[in-house]
């Protein structure tokens, strides 16, 4: 269990808070707008109302004690600068801060920002790869070359084994779980045999992921 402070309440923090606490987390919340705490005030055991661009109210927080410190705000950059500049300079052991452009990021970064995150370009680039294919459930970038997908049984694989379809040497790719409805098989064995209604948990380059997984325009 970890110690948050969540500061910002619009939809990205209250999602970000709202998570952190579901996995067992304690969270705390802040925001300047009364409006906004009063609306998250059931939610949370402990929400303040608070303008953390103020030195003194930052101070009161503690911040020292969370492991944790997210500043979520996304309309008001120059009250994101400050607060995460203060936090810094207070204590804070890990400081992740919201960005909507790499200028963001690179300031946020300069004055010690441990992490930024893109929360909008994230979600957009993850809907860019998925729609771009009619059969990607899901996807998750690694790196620059190479991302875990979750596709559609390939129809050539029903009925064969692991073993028998070799895929990393005709692939290119590493199968990593077996999807069947709700339940997840991790690392099969080589001797599994393929199913029409499995989904398949891939790794590997996207380029080779959209060959095996018969790329194509929406129409």
């Amino acid at each position: 269990m970890k110690s948050v402070l969540v500061i910002g309440m619009g939809r990205f923090g209250r999602h970000l808070a709202s998570k952190m606490q579901e996995l067992g987390n304690e969270v705390m919340v802040v925001d300047r707008d009364a409006d906004l705490l009063n609306a998250v005030s059931s939610e949370f055991t402990d929400a303040q109302i608070g303008d953390c661009t103020n030195e003194s109210v930052v101070r009161s927080l503690g911040v020292k004690q969370f492991d944790l410190c997210f500043v979520s705000i996304g309309e008001d950059f120059q009250s994101s600068l400050v607060i995460t500049s203060l936090l810094k300079r207070l204590g804070a052991k890990c400081v992740v801060a919201k960005a909507n452009q790499e200028i963001q990021a690179d300031l946020l970064k300069q004055i010690g920002a441990d992490e930024v995150v893109y929360p909008e370009r994230d979600i957009a680039e993850k809907l860019a790869v998925r729609y771009n294919a009619n059969n990607i459930f899901d996807f998750v970038q690694l790196t620059e070359d190479y991302s875990i997908f979750e596709i559609p049984v390939p129809t050539a694989w029903v009925g064969k084994t692991l073993a028998e379809l070799a895929v990393r040497r005709r692939h290119r790719v590493n199968v990593i779980a077996i999807k069947s409805g709700e339940l997840l098989q991790p690392t099969p064995s080589a001797d599994y045999v393929f199913r029409g209604e499995d989904h398949v948990v891939l790794i590997g380059k996207s380029s080779d992921v959209f060959k095996l997984s018969g790329k194509r325009k929406r129409g």
